[in-house]
């Protein structure tokens, strides 16, 4: 069991070392406030739901990230077949009190789909779309409306790490995966990211960007089929 003090310790490794974002300063202890977001996975052998801390650059959970919707037939289909794209996925990020700021929902499909981003109340923000193309993968991110807002664009062929960029192709934020050692990576699913914010944004794209940098495990998996 990983005591608060340690875990804060992490976090901040994993921002100042492993992201090499040196030191950073928090905001003001929200998702929609911080420059910089953490987002670490809780490890398990066999991945049947998305669960995921939120913390601050200093180390402070600030969030997470919840998937919903997961009866135990879901999971068992989930285990045996490789049914998620027929399936309708839900994440929920919501803050230390239990309380949803954002989701986002993949619903079901035959077709590559795109997953919705809703605000607080349930009312859609936007959606992101899964570009389809050789190489590195890229995801375009729309607005309620429909108009194109931003990008998310691997960095390399492994889908590691993520720039997002505006319409103007001004880069708005990046997401690193920081590695957790080799034993950790062989045995279990976790996926740790440092998500940097590059420059104010403003909504729709700020909650988009926020939505897309802490779902991006489901992205990804929906844009692997």
């Amino acid at each position: 069991m990983v005591d608060e003090s340690e875990q804060a310790q992490r976090v901040r490794e994993q921002v100042a070392e492993k992201a090499k974002l040196g030191e950073v300063s928090t905001g003001g202890g929200t998702i929609f406030t911080e420059s910089v977001l953490v987002v670490n996975q809780k490890a398990k052998v066999i991945e049947l739901s998305n669960e995921y801390k939120v913390f601050d650059a200093a180390g402070t959970q600030i969030g997470a990230v919840r998937q919903i919707g997961q009866s135990k037939w879901k999971k068992l289909a989930r285990l045996l077949f490789n049914f998620d794209m027929l399936m309708r996925h839900e994440l929920q990020i919501v803050d230390t009190a239990g309380t949803v700021q954002l989701s986002l929902v993949k619903p079901r499909a035959f077709l590559r789909p795109k997953l919705l981003v809703s605000g607080g109340t349930g009312e859609l923000l936007g959606s992101i779309a899964i570009k389809l193309r050789l190489g590195k993968a890229r995801f375009l991110l729309f607005d309620a409306a429909g108009a194109e807002v931003g990008t998310l664009n691997a960095e390399n062929f492994r889908a590691w790490n993520f720039t997002m960029a505006d319409t103007a192709g001004t880069d708005i934020a990046k997401i690193t995966k920081t590695w957790e050692g080799l034993g950790k990576a062989i045995f279990t699913n976790a996926d740790n990211y440092v998500v940097q914010f590059l420059t104010p944004l403003t909504d729709p794209l700020q909650s988009i960007a926020i939505a897309s940098a802490l779902g991006i495990d489901l992205i990804l998996k929906q844009a692997k089929g």
